[in-house]
C-alpha cells in the first residue's frame, strides 16, 4: 500500500524500557536516535523490510548509481556536518561496491556507517544467490566490525557502530544477517553518544612541557592539521597562534584547516604545497602540530628541497595515541583532543610568559611564495610549449582562474591526478569543512560523490568538484543521481586527454613511451554527456572564458541544476606525485636493452605536449 499523508510522525527517541517490536523497527528507530537523515545506497531486496519504514522515520534515502558512489557520499555527508554519515546496498555485489568507498573513508577519518545485509542464516554456506563472506573484506579499512549475532541484539549493535564511529573518527561495518531483519523482540534503544563527553585535552604534564617550549620559543609554527577541521578547534588555534605571533601552516589536503586570509596563515605543506609554509618550517625551533598524525606525503621534501625541521623540538597533539611519534619523531606527545588541548595550550602559555613575537619574515615568505605562484602560473609548467597551442588553456592559469571566481563559503573536493594535486597551490579558504580532498586512499572517482554528499548535508553552500578527464570517466554516472534526487553541484573536468599523474612517470623515467595513458574522448566532450544526461554542461577553451563560466554554472547551482564545466587543458604535467617511489628502470634481458634508462627526460613534459586537437 502507497503511504500517503504526512511523510514523517516522529523522531525516534532512546527508551530505557523494552518495548516490543519488530527487528526492522528497532534498528529503523536506532538511527533515527541517532539523528539519520539521509542514508545512500541502491535499493536491495535483503533490507527492504526496513526500508520500507525509512520515509515515516524521517529518513531520507538517496538511490545512487553505484554503490561505490554511496559510500562516498556518505563520506562527503560526514565530513561537511560532523554527523555519521550512513551507506546500505544489497548483500553480495552490492556489498564488495562498497569496498573502495569505505576505504577512502578510512583514509578520511571520517565517521561512515556502512550497514552490509547478508545472506540468510540458514543458507550461508551453501553458495547461494548473492554470497559472500562480508567480515574479512572490510577487516583493515573500519575502526570497528560489528556482526548482528542474534536479532534480539540489533539495536545494541547498530548503536554500538555510531558511537565507534564518531569517538574514534572512523568507519564502521554493520553486518546484519536478511533473516534477522524478520521477527518481533523486546527493545530498549539506546541513548546517543555525547561525543563531547569523551575528549580531553591530554595528560596535564605534556601540556605543561608544551607550554613551557611554546613560551621560550623564538621561532615557533603551528601545524594545523584534520584533527583542527574535524574537533572544530579554528577559534583555539587563531588564539594561540595570536598570542605567540607563530605563523600557521596547514597539512598536505587540510587547506580548510586554518583561515587563509589571517595574517599569520601561510599555507599547506606537502605536494605542490606554500613555499611559504615551507620556509618557515626549515626556521623553526619548536613545532606545534596540532591535530595531526604527521602522514609521509605531508612531510616529504618539495620543489626539490627538504623543508622539515630536524632540529627543531616538535609536539605532537593527536587524538589517536598509536599515531603519535609514529612518522615522525616528538619531543612531547599528547594524545588529546585538538580543540581542548589548544585552549589549554592558550592558559598555560600566558602563564609561562609568552609574548606576541614580532615576526616580519611571516609577511616577507608569503609575498615571496604568492610571487613566485603568480610566475608560475603565467609560464605553465617548466619545459612545455604552451604558447603553440590555439584553444588549450595552461591547466595552472585554468586554477588560477577558478581560484579568482570561487565563492567565499565554498565547498570544494578533488580527485586524484596531476591537474587536481596542481590545485593544492591554489585552493584556499576561510572556514573549516570545505575541502574534501581523496586523502592517503587515494583512489580516482572520489571526487563528484563525495561533494553530492557534502551538498546534501549543506545545501546552503555552493558545492564543486574538480576531476581530471580520467578519474572522471569512473564517476560521472552519479550525475544522474544529480538529476534523480535534484542535488545540485557544480563538477569541473579538465580535458587533457590523459591519465597525467601516471604519465609523467612514463615522461620522467620510462623514456616517453606511453602505455595506457592516452586515450580520445567523446565527440561532444564530456559537456555533450552531461547535456544528454539530463543535467547541464558548458565547454571552455580560453582562461578569460573561466571565471564567467564558471559564475555562471555556480548560478544554475543556486537555481537547483549541474552544469559541468568542461575546461580544454593542454597535456602539459606538474611534478611527478611519486618521486619518492620511482627508478630509473634496468632491464638484463637482450630483447628488453633499449628499455633502460640512465637519465630522466630532459624537458620534463610530455614529447605530445604540443599536439593541438
Amino acid at each position: 500500500m502507497r503511504v500517503t499523508g504526512p511523510s514523517t510522525f516522529r523522531r525516534a527517541f532512546a527508551t530505557r524500557a523494552p518495548e516490543l517490536m519488530s527487528n526492522s523497527e528497532a534498528f529503523v528507530e536506532t538511527l533515527a536516535a541517532n539523528k539519520v537523515e539521509h542514508a545512500f545506497g541502491i535499493v536491495g531486496s535483503a533490507f527492504m523490510d526496513a526500508l520500507d519504514l525509512f520515509p515515516r522515520a524521517g529518513i531520507r534515502f538517496i538511490s545512487t548509481q553505484h554503490e561505490q558512489g554511496a559510500a562516498h557520499m556518505a563520506d562527503g555527508y560526514a565530513r561537511a556536518s560532523n554527523k555519521a554519515g550512513v551507506c546500505i546496498a544489497q548483500n553480495g555485489p552490492g556489498i564488495t561496491n562498497f569496498v573502495t568507498g569505505i576505504g577512502a573513508a578510512m583514509g578520511a577519518h571520517s565517521p561512515v556507517i556502512c550497514i552490509t545485509p547478508e545472506a540468510g542464516t540458514l543458507t550461508k554456506g551453501h553458495g547461494g544467490f548473492q554470497e559472500v563472506d562480508q567480515i574479512p573484506m572490510f577487516s583493515t579499512i573500519t575502526k570497528a566490525q560489528y556482526h548482528v549475532n542474534h536479532p534480539a541484539r540489533m539495536a545494541e549493535f547498530t548503536d554500538l557502530a555510531f558511537k565507534t564511529a564518531l569517538r574514534t573518527r572512523g568507519p564502521t561495518q554493520l553486518n546484519i544477517p536478511r533473516d534477522y531483519f524478520y521477527g518481533t523482540h523486546k527493545f530498549a534503544i539506546p541513548e546517543p553518544l555525547d561525543i563531547s563527553l569523551t575528549r580531553t585535552p591530554g595528560n596535564m604534564t605534556q601540556l605543561q612541557r608544551a607550554a613551557q617550549m611554546l613560551a621560550g620559543a623564538k621561532k615557533p609554527v603551528i601545524l594545523a592539521g584534520g584533527g583542527v577541521v574535524m574537533g572544530q578547534a579554528v577559534a583555539e588555534t587563531k588564539a594561540l597562534a595570536e598570542l605567540l605571533g607563530a605563523p600557521v601552516a596547514v597539512t598536505y589536503l587540510h587547506n580548510d584547516a586554518f583561515p587563509c586570509d589571517h595574517p599569520l596563515a601561510v599555507g599547506p605543506l606537502g605536494y605542490q604545497g606554500s613555499k611559504a609554509a615551507m620556509a618557515m618550517m626549515r626556521e623553526a625551533d619548536v613545532v606545534l602540530a596540532l591535530g595531526t598524525r604527521l602522514g609521509p606525503f605531508g612531510t616529504l621534501p618539495q620543489y626539490g628541497e627538504s623543508y622539515w625541521p630536524e632540529h627543531a623540538q616538535i609536539i605532537q597533539v593527536e587524538l589517536d595515541a598509536d599515531k603519535i611519534g609514529r612518522v615522525k619523531p616528538c619531543d612531547v606527545g599528547i594524545a588529546g583532543d585538538a580543540k581542548l588541548a589548544a585552549a589549554e595550550l592558550v592558559k598555560l602559555c600566558a602563564e609561562a610568559g609568552a609574548k606576541r613575537l614580532e615576526r616580519p619574515e611571516i609577511l616577507a615568505a608569503q609575498q615571496m611564495w604568492e610571487k613566485e605562484l603568480g610566475e608560475r602560473t603565467m609560464a605553465g609548467e617548466a619545459g612545455s610549449v604552451n604558447e603553440k597551442l590555439d584553444g588549450q588553456m595552461i591547466p595552472r592559469m585554468a586554477l588560477r582562474e577558478l581560484q579568482k571566481a570561487m565563492p567565499d563559503n565554498a565547498m570544494v573536493a578533488t580527485d586524484i591526478g596531476n591537474i587536481c594535486s596542481v590545485s593544492n597551490s591554489y585552493l584556499t579558504f576561510k572556514e573549516p569543512q570545505s575541502y574534501f580532498a581523496a586523502m592517503t586512499f587515494g583512489n580516482c572517482g572520489y571526487a563528484l560523490p563525495t561533494v553530492m554528499g557534502a551538498k546534501v548535508a549543506r545545501p546552503d553552500r555552493p558545492a564543486i568538484s574538480y576531476a581530471g578527464d580520467g578519474a572522471w570517466g569512473m564517476s560521472f554516472m552519479e550525475l544522474m543521481t544529480c538529476m534523480r534526487e535534484g542535488i545540485a553541484v557544480t563538477p569541473v573536468v579538465f580535458n587533457n586527454r590523459q591519465w597525467g599523474a601516471e604519465k609523467k612517470n612514463q615522461v620522467l623515467w620510462f623514456g616517453d613511451r606511453y602505455v595506457g595513458t592516452n586515450f580520445t574522448n567523446p565527440p561532444a566532450g564530456w559537456a555533450g554527456i552531461a547535456k544528454a544526461m539530463g543535467v547541464e554542461g558548458i565547454q571552455v577553451s580560453h582562461a578569460d572564458q573561466v571565471g564567467d563560466a564558471f559564475k555562471k554554472a555556480l548560478q544554475m547551482q543556486a537555481e537547483g541544476k549541474t552544469c559541468v564545466l568542461e575546461l580544454m587543458v593542454n597535456r602539459e604535467l606538474g611534478d611527478p606525485f611519486r618521486r619518492d617511489a620511482m627508478k630509473l628502470p634496468q632491464r638484463l634481458l637482450q630483447k628488453y636493452a633499449d628499455f633502460t634508462e640512465t637519465a630522466e627526460s630532459a624537458t620534463g613534459q610530455p614529447v605530445d605536449v604540443s599536439e593541438q586537437r
